[in-house]
């Protein structure tokens, strides 16, 4: 048994219980959860509208993003080792623990060793949004000295996205408020601007999930990467579309991380709660406008 938050139908708010651990597959690290963050999805999933979405039934477990340590270890599982410091993202959504809780199990495949020098709570803001970044990235295809327009630059997601572009070569500019000019530009910007212009990029990565709105920016023929959204962009002056639903990918995930440890990408945490307090953090993130995670620390 583990305490872990978990969401149940018809009830709107996360509830913190003790679960069974489901059992630990040949692939599997069961790990002991040092941080995991709460990310605006996660408010989709404890407020319900999720269960539509994907067919939920039952009690699920919430939380996609985490550091730990592993206390346990699959059969085939190689690379891991009982005490290794690890970060993940929790993509199994039905699962009855997740990143929300003391412990949990997840795949190998989506777990990376923490480097030396990088922040074991603060670290697991990173997982989830650098990954969603990194893939709308890679979405877009090589730089060639192209530009873009990255909305919602000062956001979890659109922050490493603004980062990651610029260290692979784009020319890029960050849609966010005129406050956030200091971290937009830090993170690799060129310039930030306050509105979506009109039709002046090669691209645009739409971190605030503008979706159809944001169109206006990227010049005909141009691309444009979301993430899933109900309501997605579709083409228009022959704009290709690039929808991301993120995918773990440990070996990515390693990558991300040391790109952290070296300065690349800066961790940003809004604030720390325990785990029994996780209602605080919950409506802070339903409310927007955070600057940086919320962890619950258990």
């Amino acid at each position: 048994m583990t305490l872990a938050l978990v969401s149940k139908p018809d009830t709107p708010a996360p509830t913190l219980e003790e679960v069974t651990l489901p059992p630990l597959g040949p692939g599997d690290l069961r790990v002991r959860v040092t941080a995991a963050s709460v990310d605006p999805v996660d408010t989709l999933f404890a407020g319900g509208p999720a269960w539509a979405i994907f067919g939920l039934t039952g009690t699920v477990g919430l939380g996609w993003s985490l550091t730990g340590v592993v206390i346990e270890t699959g059969a085939e599982v190689t690379g891991f080792a009982v005490g290794d410091p690890v970060a993940a993202v929790h993509r199994d959504f039905t699962a009855p623990v997740r990143a929300h809780a003391e412990e949990t199990v997840v795949p190998a495949t989506a777990a990376a060793l923490l480097p030396d020098g990088l922040h074991r709570v603060d670290a697991a803001s990173l997982p989830l949004n650098a990954s969603t970044a990194a893939q709308m990235v890679d979405r877009l295809g090589p730089a060639d000295g192209r530009t873009l327009l990255v909305t919602g630059a000062a956001g979890a997601v659109g922050g490493y996205a603004v980062a990651l572009a610029a260290h692979a070569g784009w020319t890029v500019t960050g849609l966010a408020r005129e406050s956030d000019r200091d971290f937009v530009l830090r993170a690799g910007a060129r310039q930030l601007v306050t509105e979506l212009p009109g039709p002046s990029f090669d691209a645009v990565l739409d971190g605030a999930v503008l979706h159809a709105a944001s169109l206006v920016a990227v010049r005909d023929g141009g691309t444009f990467v979301g993430v899933t959204s109900a309501s997605p962009a579709t083409s228009e002056r022959g704009i290709e579309i690039g929808i991301v639903n993120v995918e773990p990918h440990g070996a990515r995930l390693v990558e991300l991380l040391a790109l952290a440890a070296s300065g690349v990408l800066e961790l940003r945490v809004a604030g720390r709660v325990p785990l029994a307090e996780a209602a605080t953090a919950y409506d802070k993130v339903a409310g927007g406008g955070q600057r940086g995670r919320w962890l619950l620390v258990p």
